[in-house]
């Protein structure tokens, strides 16, 4: 049977005990949203005694399906105020199921000054340990020197500053696959925040000596389909530009679409955005030494992964993707990927959202604080953030506190979480999506990528981004979105996996009716947590603004916000 941690931050405690038989069969996403309306007061404050951090693997976690160790971390967010579930790849999930741990749920705060480190060790022990030691320590430096005290088949899950500091921007870095860079990132919603409201520097999950053993319905059945499942996906993935070169491959299309985001949403064209695109990218791979086609996580037949070094061929950031290279670069006019790379690795080290912290630059661009286009400045800003300068703290909350301390008019939030690399008005279904998912502007949620040009675009996109929102539930609820964009295509073979895994019928509607229940949960919860209909839009300027690349603004009405999830 799975076990679940209890941490009880308040007595220094940690319980293993069954996972909790009224959530088996949820994972990830499905399985927060589940425990936090039974569990995590709506009205709690974020960074208080009622919230919990929680931490999960998948449905298909301890298994061979490919991309089934995604990591879900969970709880009220310090940046929302309403329900968050921010996922990533990496190797903790992987070690987590190997522990025959399904959940971790980090209660309550510390009765005094102090910092923790949550140690599962190869027999399955956890334990909290004193970790004041590591205080003040960002990623990087914390990984080696816990690696030079465990070994490298440890899998970690940390805070750098940004947390400690309660940055609403701050994120928790997951170790990766093999090279143990803590540049996995549960990035989204200052989740990183309320780990360090909770005294907790880190999870560190070491190598179990014995792997746990899954309990199958149908194992024989279960092994014929997973073989099945990866030989579709591994073919999917052959031909799939995110393999062969990585997510910086969407550059070309979204700047070509007008969908790329330049001078902080202004609908621009950028004109040097091969200089930040997938042939520069790979020149640069070839040329000092880099690598791309990586696991993130053991058995990932994607390989989406990265390892980009600096010009004297000496690494500088790993996981080098298309939202920070996108939002970093053209939405700040800059066209220099070094540069670009330094931030993500700054950001990386520090803690915090790349989303948030590029969107947050051109806050800054946009009043004249620093110039559109200045890498350097935009570098000194962050290294403000890193040494937490006074305004460096303004930073750490990310983009719309530093719009409205500067007094922008521009500010591109949804529920006070700013926008990811699209352009709404060229792509109305993701701003739909924006609008309207429960965990505020994320294009993960639901991306349409439809149609551009012309005020026509709008037809259907609140249907696909209905129907996306759905699926993607389930999928945060089971691997990498990637994995299962190869398989979309073959869902009842979905349905099989969960039914020879978990028992009952291969029906297709078990699958649907979780992401649906996902959904209504999250919107309850937020709800319950004071968002109203006003929530669910996007910023004035998108709907006022004509994009000037094409020509097309944001006229997806009211009411069709209102009625999406009227299923």
């Amino acid at each position: 049977m799975w076990s679940k941690l209890v941490v009880d931050m308040k007595n220094l405690s940690v319980s293993k005990v069954p996972f909790d038989k009224e959530f088996e069969g949820l994972g990830g996403r499905s399985l927060i949203a589940q425990y936090m309306i039974k569990n995590v007061p709506p009205t709690c404050n974020p960074l208080g005694r009622d919230n919990q951090l929680i931490v999960c693997t998948s449905i298909f976690a301890g298994t061979k399906v490919t991309t089934a160790h995604r990591l879900s971390i969970g709880g009220k967010s310090p940046l929302t105020g309403g329900i968050k579930e921010s996922n990533s790849g990496g190797f903790a999930a992987y070690q987590l199921a190997g522990q025959g741990i399904k959940m971790i749920a980090v209660k309550d705060l510390p009765e005094q000054d102090g910092l923790w480190m949550l140690y599962i060790d190869r027999n399955g022990n956890a334990s909290l340990e004193d970790a004041s030691v590591y205080r003040n320590l960002n990623n990087y430096d914390f990984v080696d020197k816990i690696r030079e005290k465990y070994g490298d088949k440890i899998a970690t899950i940390s805070i750098g500053n940004a947390g400690e500091r309660l940055y609403k921007s701050a994120s928790l870095q997951i170790s990766e696959f093999s090279s143990g860079h803590p540049s996995r990132a549960a990035a989204r919603g200052g989740l990183g925040a309320l780990m360090g409201s909770k005294g907790l520097k880190a999870i560190v999950i070491d190598d179990p000596l014995e792997r746990y053993k899954i309990e199958y319905a149908d194992e024989e059945k279960f092994e014929e389909l997973t073989r099945e499942f990866n030989k579709l996906v591994a073919s999917g993935a052959q031909k799939d530009p995110f393999h062969n070169i990585g997510t910086i491959s969407t550059i070309e299309a979204t700047a070509n679409n007008g969908i790329l985001p330049v001078d902080n949403f202004s609908g621009k064209f950028f004109s040097d955005y091969s200089e930040v695109g997938a042939a520069k990218f790979m020149t640069n791979l070839a040329s000092r030494g880099g690598k791309n086609k990586i696991s993130c996580q053991p058995g990932c037949v994607v390989q989406c992964s990265n390892c980009y070094n600096d010009k004297d061929g000496k690494y500088l950031t790993s996981g080098f993707e298309y939202e920070t290279i996108a939002i970093m670069g053209p939405n700040c006019h800059i066209s220099d990927l070094d540069a670009i790379a330094q931030m993500d690795r700054i950001c990386d080290n520090l803690g915090v959202d790349t989303i948030e912290m590029g969107n947050a630059i051109a806050m800054c661009m946009e009043t004249g604080k620093i110039k559109w286009g200045d890498a350097e400045a935009a570098l000194s800003l962050l290294k403000e953030a890193e040494e937490g300068t006074e305004f460096g703290k303004i930073m750490g909350d990310g983009c719309e506190a530093v719009g409205v301390h500067l007094g922008c008019k521009r500010i591109p939030v949804v529920k006070h979480q700013s926008m990811p690399g699209y352009d709404p008005r060229n792509t109305k279904g993701t701003g739909i999506t924006y609008a309207t998912c429960p965990q505020g502007a994320d294009h993960t949620a639901g991306l349409t990528m439809g149609r551009a040009f012309d005020d026509a675009g709008r037809a259907a996109q609140a249907y696909a981004s209905n129907k996306l929102q759905v699926a993607i539930c389930f999928s945060d609820s089971m691997m990498c979105l990637f994995a299962f964009s190869h398989a979309a295509a073959n869902l009842p073979l979905l349905a099989g996996l969960v039914s020879s895994l978990y028992g009952g019928e291969p029906d297709f509607t078990r699958i649907a009716s979780l992401g649906v229940k996902t959904l209504l949960t999250e919107r309850a919860y937020n709800k319950m947590a004071g968002m109203t209909k006003e929530d669910d839009r996007l910023p004035e300027f998108f709907y006022n603004e004509r994009s000037v690349a094409t020509g097309s603004q944001f006229d997806i009405d009211d009411y069709e916000l209102e009625v999406l999830f009227d299923f």
